[in-house]
């Protein structure tokens, strides 16, 4: 068993809580439970509340320098990857991948000046909103604005991510706003937390037509742990999980599905706790029908076809 999550909020709790570290903590993820469910990478974003921190910008530049301080640390263990050949190449030394994500495309302030800026600091992935409009379009955190799509400013910077290699990211994306990437962007993009609308009506779900379209475009999207987002329980259950990925498998097949965890973003507990423990779901799946190769698609291969594809090897 191999693992590729697209989405964790780790860096915000390294943030807020004095004196943890990656290595070891009290949070979902670290590199010690990385280890246990033998991670080939972790995505980690940079979330920012614009609400909790007016200047976005000095706020995501300190989870920068939060994470590359671990990455310092931690190099017997883990390094930050840019493009797929990383990935392999930190593989074959035994280190666990750890890829830059911006989860808030506000940070970049309407200005692809600062997207390049980003870009250099190893950014990879950027979800386009988080619960707010923004200079690039509307989130669906609300339903109010699900018919609101993207301005003209984000749809430069579609073509921006897909020149310069950044995965496009529609987890929060507005109903609309994603109908627009979809239109526009010559790459693969993905939901990188997001689960079926069919199965739990929350507007951050995808709907049937958006899960064919990512599929037939080679786009992924990565199954969310929030419970919220899975059913009616306080806690996320694994039969909930497999729940919605049977459904997402039944609209667009085994390779549209993913992981993207939202471990230390999500408000309510998992059952099986944190991510040392990634086997519970794996095995849930075997025994559900799915054939190891294809909870290895879900686990891995998907989300390493699409960095393959999209990142571009510096």
């Amino acid at each position: 068993m191999k693992i590729i999550d697209l989405h964790c909020d780790t860096l915000d709790k390294l943030a807020e809580v004095e004196g943890s570290e990656l290595k070891e903590n009290i949070f979902s993820v670290d590199i010690n439970k990385l280890k246990k469910s033998n991670y080939l990478a972790q995505f980690f974003a940079l979330f920012v509340d614009r609400n909790d921190h007016p200047d976005i910008q000095a706020w995501a530049l300190e989870l920068v320098r939060i994470f590359k301080k671990e990455m310092l640390k931690n190099s017997d263990s883990v390094k930050q990857a840019f493009s797929y050949s990383d990935i392999l190449e930190n593989e074959n030394k035994g280190l666990i991948s750890s890829v830059l994500t911006i989860e808030e495309g506000a940070v970049i302030q309407g200005d692809l000046e600062n997207l390049k800026g980003f870009y250099e600091l190893g950014v990879r992935l950027i979800t386009l909103t988080w619960n707010y409009p923004n200079e690039i379009g509307y989130p669906n955190y609300l339903w109010k604005y699900s018919n609101e799509g993207l301005t003209d400013f984000g749809l430069q910077l579609i073509d921006a991510m897909n020149e310069m290699g950044i995965i496009i990211d529609v987890s929060h994306l507005s109903d609309r706003g994603f109908y627009d990437v979809a239109a526009r962007s010559r790459a693969p993009f993905i939901a990188s937390h997001s689960n079926a609308r069919s199965i739990t009506n929350n507007p951050r779900n995808l709907t049937d037509d958006m899960i064919k379209i990512l599929a037939d475009r080679g786009g992924l999207t990565g199954l969310n742990f929030f419970s919220g987002f899975l059913g009616e329980y306080n806690i996320a259950t694994v039969e909930d999980m497999v729940k919605h990925v049977k459904h997402i498998y039944k609209i667009g097949g085994i390779d549209v599905l993913a992981l993207g965890s939202d471990f230390d973003g999500i408000s309510t507990p998992v059952e099986f706790e944190d991510c040392s423990k990634m086997d519970v779901l794996y095995n849930s799946l075997i025994k559900n029908g799915f054939s190891e190769d294809e909870a290895d698609k879900i686990f891995y291969k998907n989300a390493l076809r699409v960095i393959k594809e999209v990142m571009k090897n510096e």
